[in-house]
C-alpha cells in the first residue's frame, strides 16, 4: 500500500474546480471545490488545504479545512487542527484534541452490528463543538 511519500499530491498553489477521481492515495494541500472520489484509496487533507467537496474514499485523514460530507468505507481521522463542516458516514472515527467537527456522525459498522446484536444501539449524533471538549484528549 502506498505511503504518504508515494501518494499522489496536490500542492499548496494548485486549485482544482470540478471532479477528482482516482485509484491511488492522494494528499491535498491546495484548494479543491467539487467532488473527490477515491473509493479504494486514502485521502489526506493537508494542513494548508481548503477543500469544499463531498468526499468518498476508503480512509480520510484531515489536518486542514474541509467543508462537505464524507463517506468512508474504512476510517476517518480528524487530527489536531482539522476543521470539518459536514456529515461523516464511516466504519470508524478518530478525533484528536483541537479538531473541530460541525455535523452528524453515522458509524455504519455500528449500525450493522446493532442489527445482529439486539442489545447494541447506535445513532447519528449531531456534533457542534471542539472535539476535545466532547471526547477528551486523543492519545
Amino acid at each position: 500500500m502506498p505511503t504518504a511519500e508515494t501518494a499522489a499530491s496536490i500542492g499548496k498553489s494548485v486549485q482544482i474546480y470540478g471532479e477528482v477521481k482516482g485509484s491511488e492515495d492522494l494528499v491535498v494541500d491546495g484548494v479543491i471545490e467539487g467532488t473527490i472520489t477515491l473509493n479504494e484509496s486514502r485521502l489526506t487533507i493537508g494542513p494548508n488545504a481548503h477543500v469544499q467537496a463531498n468526499v468518498s474514499a476508503r480512509d480520510v485523514i484531515i489536518l486542514g479545512a474541509l467543508t462537505g460530507d464524507i463517506i468512508a468505507s474504512g476510517r476517518v481521522e480528524l487530527r489536531s487542527g482539522a476543521n470539518l463542516k459536514g456529515d461523516i458516514r464511516a466504519s470508524r472515527l478518530a478525533i484528536e484534541e483541537n479538531a473541530i467537527l460541525k455535523g452528524k456522525v453515522d458509524l455504519a459498522a455500528e449500525r450493522e452490528r446493532a442489527t445482529t446484536a439486539p442489545s447494541a444501539t447506535a445513532t447519528a449524533a449531531p456534533v457542534n463543538a471542539p472535539a476535545g471538549a466532547l471526547f477528551g484528549a486523543a492519545k
